[in-house]
């Protein structure tokens, strides 16, 4: 720094700090002063200050700050190495920045989300309670401003006289954080965004909540309940003016006690479906349509276990991947595996595919003989042959003999659907059916586009529902209509229905009529 004119013994500190081609800056340099300076309010005409400095790599522009009242305030821009301070005022309002690190010294941050153009840090080792949100715009600077500005970094500890550490933060319009014994929403207040000096944050619920990423539904967002064995959902409530939630899980106990979800991940299309993966590997199927009311648990039964899930955006829909871990000619096995495209309505049954861990083989000629199944070794397979279905194929050095040729086939591992409907029972004026003695008479479903299937009282006595072919020696077609059948059975105080398909066949069923008799 070098100062022109009348001198005094006043001593000028100047600033500075180099910007990129983002606009990032950077921190600012070591004050540069001279001892023969006049303050600024008493300088006079032919009185100025030149300031230089040395190049910084990747920089575009250079920030200057001078001295004022304990503040370096903004005074200008230069595009090269000096700038020649006119007496300019100093902006104390727009200060430098300071180095600000929270997370230093191993302080990692086990949470992360992004809200309002910022990126949001929680629970870390030394503050589980709180959470941090960088600069706008720049995710990894939490540099500060002396005073704060709107856009410097933000750090919030919740006090809930409790020590609940945060596990999960998502941006849902306000931010929204779980922590294991509450669940908050962070605003800036009527509408306006969160700043370091206007921030509020109000609690919604006290179901706490596990160390699980949120899932996001339409204008829903689903989290996993303190303990990992619930799954609820928070949604904007008009009456409550705030967020209300249900516990999804409530119907389906028997899933998740002694259980808990170890991981999950949503498939939007087809079906709106969450995967979620149990401790013990088996993956359940969590259907939810807040629109409709509509929500329902399956379980998804195959061979070995499933370690981890993940849905992919395709052009198509998402892709649900899957890590699995199977046992194959006694070894374990990992395999990566994609959940096929859902059987469209337009394909022919021979596109039909409905095994495990299997491959898709199209033949230019027929054949009888297919080959690549090395990763199936001594496994027997569930195979559909050009739409019909084979039975007793057995891997054997990587190949399986087929009983005749076929061009489309498909090949893998079997599986069983199966349905069980709850006992049926209703109140009469002689009183409620409960504990009386039932049987099922002639029983009708409705099918859509399906081959196959079996019925019976229990999971062991089955039947083959009546599909025959419109020409023998050809695949049965697809069937859309109703079908009756008497389950048979004796009489039973819980008597049920069971429909299964264990061949790799289409069953779709759209209803499901009963005529039930009682003693």
């Amino acid at each position: 720094v070098t100062f022109s004119g009348s001198s005094g013994s006043y001593t000028l500190r100047y600033k500075v700090a180099a910007v990129d081609a983002s606009g990032r800056e950077s921190l600012p340099s070591p004050a540069g002063q001279c001892a023969n300076g006049r303050h600024p309010s008493d300088w006079v005409q032919g009185n100025s200050a030149s300031i230089s400095w040395a190049s910084v790599e990747g920089a575009v522009e250079y920030n200057i700050y001078r001295e004022e009242a304990g503040y370096f305030g903004f005074i200008g821009v230069s595009d090269g190495l000096s700038f020649n301070d006119q007496n300019y005022q100093a902006d104390t309002a727009d200060t430098p920045k300071e180095d600000w690190d929270p997370f230093a010294d191993g302080n990692y941050p086990g949470i992360v989300a992004f809200h309002q153009q910022r990126m949001v840090l929680a629970a870390t080792p030394k503050n589980p309670q709180a959470f941090y949100m960088s600069r706008v715009g720049d995710f990894e600077n939490f540099r500060k401003s002396r005073p704060l500005q709107g856009d410097d970094p933000v750090e919030y500890l919740i006090a809930s006289g409790s020590i609940d550490a945060v596990t999960w933060a998502a941006s849902f319009g306000d931010l929204l954080i779980g922590t294991s014994g509450s669940e908050y929403k962070a605003s800036g207040g009527d509408g306006a965004s969160i700043t370091a000096g206007n921030i509020s944050i109000t609690a919604q619920s006290y179901w706490g909540s596990a160390g699980l990423a949120p899932i996001i539904i339409g204008n829903s967002i689903l989290h996993v309940q303190r303990h990992g064995s619930r799954v609820r959902d928070l949604f904007y409530s008009l009456e409550k003016d705030g967020y209300a939630g249900n516990d999804l899980s409530i119907m389906a106990p028997h899933l998740f006690e002694g259980h808990t979800i170890h991981q999950w991940a949503y498939q939007q299309t087809p079906g709106s479906t969450i995967w979620c993966v149990r401790d013990d590997g088996l993956l359940l199927a969590f259907t939810y349509m807040k629109e409709h009311d509509i929500w329902g648990w399956s379980r998804q039964v195959t061979q070995g276990r499933v370690l981890s899930a993940a849905a992919i955006s395709g052009e198509k829909g998402d892709t649900l991947m899957l890590v699995t871990e199977r046992r194959i000619n006694g070894q374990p096995r990992i395999f990566l595996e994609r959940l096929a495209d859902q059987w469209q309505d337009h394909e022919p049954v021979e596109e039909a595919y409905f095994v495990d861990c299997g491959l898709t083989f199209r033949l230019a000629a027929p054949a009888m003989t297919l080959e690549g199944l090395d990763h199936l070794e001594g496994c027997e397979l569930a195979v559909l042959a050009d739409g019909s279905p084979v039975e007793g194929c057995v891997v054997r050095q990587g190949r399986v003999e087929l009983p005749y040729a076929a061009s489309v086939v498909q090949a893998g591992l079997p599986y069983a659907s199966v349905l069980s409907c709850l006992p049926v029972e209703y109140d009469s004026q002689s009183g409620t059916s409960l504990g009386r003695q039932r049987a099922y008479g002639m029983c009708t479903a409705r099918l859509y586009r399906s081959v196959g299937g079996k019925y019976g009282p229990d999971r062991h006595e089955l039947y083959d529902l009546p599909f025959l072919p419109e020409h023998w020696g050809q695949a049965v077609l697809p069937y859309s209509g109703e079908v009756s059948f008497a389950p048979g059975g004796s009489w039973e105080t819980a008597g049920s229905l069971w429909l299964v398909q264990d061949r790799p066949l289409p069953f779709r069923l759209l209803s499901l009529v009963l005529e039930v008799n009682f003693s």
